[in-house]
């Protein structure tokens, strides 16, 4: 296919405040550059299903330019749409009926496993991408990883609510959830104090308590986190405490979803997705419940985990957003190849993409949280960066 030099653009994983802005960004730096910019819908999707012909198949392919990338900023979510989609664990109910047979026996790796791999090859050849920026969190970008292991330019820019993409102190859609999660708790205050009850928050961290401890950093509240297992207990004393030393008579928790107190084995529950990962049961309702039992006290779960993703980014995510996707680009126009935009010691630069064999990144026990108090720790913050965690070069 002639054509001007291209790039792709696709968004994985869940929707974010702040992508739009990334979006926009690479379109209007690129296409001044003589870049065409083809948005890719659906992540990975994209990249697995689309036909191959004459004409870009509309489904999977959105030709981006100045009038439909305008406005996207100023809203949230994703334009370009997203998928949880593993292009190297594709289950047989999900594939496209347009693949051959013989095609499909040559991918299969597993009992209804296939390798599509060499479809998105394929694909990124027949669409003629001169680079690949995918945006997106660890899952997303561990197969941008394996395409550029295949020799494909590509360059990552990381997006999650939970911050813990390897190389970088900040993500995408981090600082809106935390913004999220203030107004939301603040909100529920009164809630909480007319009926005197204790509150447990529970918001995204699977693996990582960032967004919790952020989140209790800027409500005064106590938190609980994946990284370390927490005493039920003293948890509740501090609860109790809190609760005595209240002139309304309340007190609340915020929980990772990930979070587990000593002794506890909470299940997780459904299929497992494309990148393994099942369902947490609600810590929030276990804890709600374990501290009535214990106490008599009432208690009130509230699930804000989805709530933190809506609506437009805020002002850290704009910037950061519009920022990220001009630092692709102009990486591109370098020729650099096989990097992650990224913020390190407070400072925009690239790292090498996350590997996939290196878990994501967590929280510092030892310098972000008091586990005696369950508190974010407030003090000696000298030398850290404004997001208070650092990530050496």
């Amino acid at each position: 296919m002639a054509h001007a030099r291209r790039i792709g653009v696709l968004t994985g994983g869940g929707d974010v405040p702040g992508l739009n802005a990334v979006i926009k960004s690479i379109v209007h730096h690129a296409m001044p550059l003589g870049y065409q910019v083809l948005g890719i819908r659906r992540g990975w999707e994209g990249m697995t299903h689309l036909r191959q012909g004459a004409e870009l198949d509309p489904n999977y392919i959105l030709p981006l330019d100045y009038v439909n990338t305008r406005t996207i900023d100023r809203t949230g979510g994703t334009m370009l749409h997203t998928s949880r989609v593993n292009p190297r664990k594709m289950r047989a109910g999900s594939l496209p009926k347009h693949i051959p047979e013989e095609k499909l026996g040559a991918m299969q790796v597993g009992e209804g496993l296939y390798n599509f791999t060499p479809v998105v090859l394929d694909n990124i050849a027949h669409l003629g991408l001169d680079y690949l920026i995918p945006i997106g969190g660890d899952d997303t970008l561990s197969f941008a990883a394996t395409l550029d292991a295949q020799g494909v330019s590509l360059i990552g820019v990381p997006k999650t609510m939970d911050n813990d993409v390897q190389g970088t102190e900040y993500c995408i859609g981090f600082s809106t959830a935390v913004t999220r999660a203030r107004e939301a708790i603040n909100r529920q205050r009164t809630i909480l104090g007319s009926h005197e009850r204790i509150g447990i928050f529970r918001v995204f961290g699977r693996d990582a308590g960032f967004t919790a401890v952020y989140s209790a950093y800027v409500t005064g509240g106590r938190c609980v986190i994946p990284e370390i297992e927490f005493d039920l207990q003293k948890l509740i004393e501090l609860l109790l405490e809190d609760k005595r030393n209240n002139s309304s008579r309340y007190s609340f928790v915020i929980a990772s979803e990930g979070a587990l107190w000593k002794g506890q084995s909470l299940s997780e529950w459904g299929e497992a997705d494309a990148y393994g990962h099942k369902k947490k049961a609600d810590i929030g309702l276990a804890l709600a419940e374990e501290i009535r039992r214990h106490t008599g006290e009432d208690t009130i779960s509230s699930d804000l985990t989805y709530e933190l993703r809506g609506g437009e980014p805020d002002l850290v995510d704009y910037l950061a957003g519009t920022t990220f996707g001009n630092i692709a680009v102009d990486l591109i126009r370098q020729g650099i190849r096989g990097r992650l935009v990224a913020i390190q010691g407070g400072k925009y630069t690239h790292a090498a993409l996350p590997d996939p064999k290196i878990p994501p990144r967590s929280v510092d026990v030892s310098k972000m949280y008091n586990l005696e108090r369950c508190r974010p720790e407030y003090t000696g913050k000298i030398g850290l960066p404004l997001m208070l965690t650092s990530v050496e070069p």
